[in-house]
C-alpha cells in the first residue's frame, strides 16, 4: 500500500509545470490550497550524473506539501536508474518520470513525449527506475551508484528518508506524438506496471493550442482500469465545476491542475466539493477571492520566493505577480508597473500605496 491508494477519490493534484511549480509556489499552494498530491518541476537526470549541482534547487520542498513527488525526465535508463537514488535519499513521496514534455530542446535529446516514439526505450527507463527504488531501499546508497561526490555532499546537507522504504514510480505523458494514438501508447506503459499513468489530452504537436482531448483520456482511462494502475487526467481543467464534468464524463481516478491555478490556490479548497459533486451531479460554484486575501498570498509568494530561490532573478516573479492580479482590480491598472518590480521591499511598497 502506498500513498496513492490512501488518497480519497476523485484525486485533485497539483500537475507539474516547469517554470512555475518551484518550491514557493508550493508551498503556497500547498497552506492555502491543499492539493492532494504536488509535483516538483521536472528536473534532468544526465544533469544530475554530471555533477549540475545547480539543478539540484529544483529538488528542495517543505513538509508542508506532503505527499510530494519528485519528477525527473532524461533518456538513459542508467541515469534515472542513478537519479532515483538521490529522490529516495532526499525523502520524497514518490517519483514521477516525464514522458509528456513537448519543448523542442526536451524532445530533440529523445527525452519527454519524444519517449512516445521509442516505447522500448521508455519501458527500460521506467523499469530502470523501479529497480532503483527496490535497491534503494535494500540498502544501495549514493557511493555505490557513482553519484558525484558534490551531489551527494549537496543531498546530506539536508534532511534525509527517515526509513529506506519502496517508493511509487508513475508517469506523465501525452496522448501522441504528432497523432492520438494513446489507446497503443499506453499498452506499452502498462506492461511495466506504474502505480499512476497521467495523460494531458495534447499531442507533442499541439504543444499547448487548441483543446485538450478528453475523449482520447477517456478511451486511455478504460484501458488503464483494466489493470491496478490509477490514470489521471490533465488539461484545460478551468474550474471545480469543469474538473467535475471531466471526471464524470472521462471515468479518470482523478485530474491534475495546472493554469487554473495559477495565481489562485483557492481552486484546491474545492475539492470536497468536486468529489460531492462527482456523485451528487449538482456542479460546484466557482469560489471567489477577496482582493485582500490575494494581496496577502502574493506578497507571502513573493518573500519566499526571495528566500528559496535567491539564485534566480526577481523577473521570474513577475508572472506570478499579473496572475494574483487576476483578483485585484486596484493592481490590474497598474499592470505596467506591476512588471517592473525588482523585489519583494518593492512589491510591498506597492501594496502599501494601494491599500
Amino acid at each position: 500500500m502506498n500513498f496513492w491508494h490512501t488518497l480519497r477519490r476523485p484525486i485533485i493534484g497539483l500537475s507539474p509545470m516547469d517554470g512555475v511549480t518551484d518550491a514557493p509556489f508550493r508551498y503556497v499552494t500547498a497552506k492555502h490550497g491543499r492539493p492532494d498530491v504536488m509535483f516538483t518541476e521536472f528536473v534532468p537526470v544526465e544533469a544530475v550524473t554530471h555533477n549540475a549541482v545547480k539543478v539540484m534547487t529544483d529538488f528542495l520542498y517543505s513538509e508542508i506539501e506532503r505527499p510530494v513527488v519528485a519528477q525527473i525526465y532524461g533518456a538513459e535508463p542508467e541515469s534515472f536508474y542513478k537519479v532515483t537514488h538521490v529522490v529516495c535519499e532526499l525523502g520524497f513521496d514518490g517519483v514521477d518520470i516525464n514522458m509528456g514534455c513537448p519543448a523542442k530542446s526536451v524532445v530533440h535529446g529523445g527525452c519527454g513525449a519524444g519517449l512516445i516514439r521509442t516505447p522500448d526505450r521508455a519501458k527500460a527507463i521506467i523499469r530502470a527506475t523501479q529497480q532503483a527504488v527496490k535497491d534503494w531501499s535494500e540498502g544501495s546508497t549514493l557511493e555505490r551508484v557513482g553519484i558525484p561526490k558534490d551531489i551527494i555532499k549537496w543531498v546530506r546537507e539536508r534532511p534525509r528518508a527517515s526509513a529506506r522504504k519502496q517508493i511509487p514510480v508513475t508517469v506523465k505523458t501525452r496522448i501522441g506524438y504528432s497523432e492520438n494514438t494513446i489507446t497503443d501508447w499506453v499498452k506499452h506503459l502498462l506492461e511495466t506496471e506504474p502505480v499512476v499513468i497521467s495523460i494531458h489530452g495534447r499531442t507533442l504537436k499541439q504543444m499547448y493550442k487548441g483543446e485538450a482531448d478528453w475523449d482520447a483520456i477517456a478511451a486511455a482511462a478504460e484501458i488503464i482500469h483494466q489493470t491496478p494502475t490509477l490514470v489521471l487526467g490533465n488539461g484545460d481543467v478551468k474550474s471545480a465545476a469543469d474538473a467535475t464534468q471531466k471526471i464524470r464524463a472521462s471515468g479518470v481516478d482523478g485530474v491534475l491542475i495546472g493554469r487554473a491555478a495559477y495565481g489562485n490556490p483557492w481552486i484546491f479548497t474545492q475539492k470536497d466539493d468536486i468529489r460531492r459533486a462527482v456523485v451528487e451531479g449538482q456542479l460546484p460554484e466557482r469560489r471567489w477571492v477577496e482582493s485582500h486575501e490575494s494581496l496577502d498570498v502574493m506578497l507571502e509568494h513573493a518573500r519566499l520566493f526571495g528566500e528559496m530561490r535567491s539564485n534566480l532573478k526577481y523577473v521570474a516573479m513577475r508572472k506570478h505577480f499579473a496572475w494574483y492580479a487576476q483578483w485585484i482590480p486596484e493592481l490590474r491598472v497598474r499592470k505596467k508597473e506591476l512588471m517592473q518590480i525588482n523585489s519583494y521591499e518593492e512589491l510591498s511598497k506597492m501594496c502599501e500605496s494601494i491599500l
